[in-house]
């Protein structure tokens, strides 16, 4: 349907076409990692040709921009997000991208800036969501280190009172852990 890619569109207009005046540094490693996730993502799938899905990254990169715009808009990262989002629409929505290149005081052409390139480093979760089990059913979700061990994944469930209610003091039998996805406590 088309009025959902003119609503992004018209998203991406007013994201883009006011360029507010520099704020204070806004160091947000969710700002970095999202414009370095989708810069692969674009990437990939523009060597592939999947169009749809670029667009699907575009409008997705543009949602998080709209949640994080309030504390960040006017920072240097805000700016580069912004750049580089331009830079990934040039090729699918080459007039568009354009004109909003031209409005944010750029003298030449967006087609003829250089590719994004993407930092994997700066991909990397600080946390992730672990899902809690009892039994094999969802009794809370925690956000711990991707790497953390199991002894600290089995503390923090522990220490949840959605946890401790569900498990009623019944002695845990079994411990199935998969790190940075699930915890299953098997009473």
């Amino acid at each position: 349907n088309i009025q959902g890619v003119v609503r992004w569109l018209n998203r991406v207009w007013s994201l883009c076409a006011d360029v507010a005046p520099a704020s204070a540094s806004y160091g947000s490693r969710e700002l970095e990692r999202l414009t370095h996730r989708t810069i692969q993502r674009v990437t990939d799938d523009l060597e592939q040709f999947q169009f749809n899905t670029i667009i699907a990254a575009l409008m997705e990169m543009t949602n998080a921009l709209y949640r994080l715009r309030e504390q960040a808009e006017g920072s240097d990262a805000w700016n580069d997000s912004i750049t580089t989002m331009l830079k990934l629409m040039a090729p699918v929505t080459p007039h568009i991208a354009e004109e909003l290149w031209s409005l944010r005081g750029n003298a030449s052409s967006v087609h003829l800036q250089s590719w994004p390139e993407f930092d994997p480093s700066k991909l990397v979760e600080d946390e992730v969501e672990i899902v809690v089990q009892i039994n094999g059913k969802v009794r809370d979700k925690l956000m711990l280190a991707p790497d953390a061990a199991e002894a600290v994944a089995v503390a923090a469930a522990h220490a949840s009172e959605r946890v401790t209610g569900a498990i009623g003091g019944k002695p845990v039998r079994k411990v199935i852990y998969v790190p940075g996805r699930l915890l299953n406590l098997v009473l």
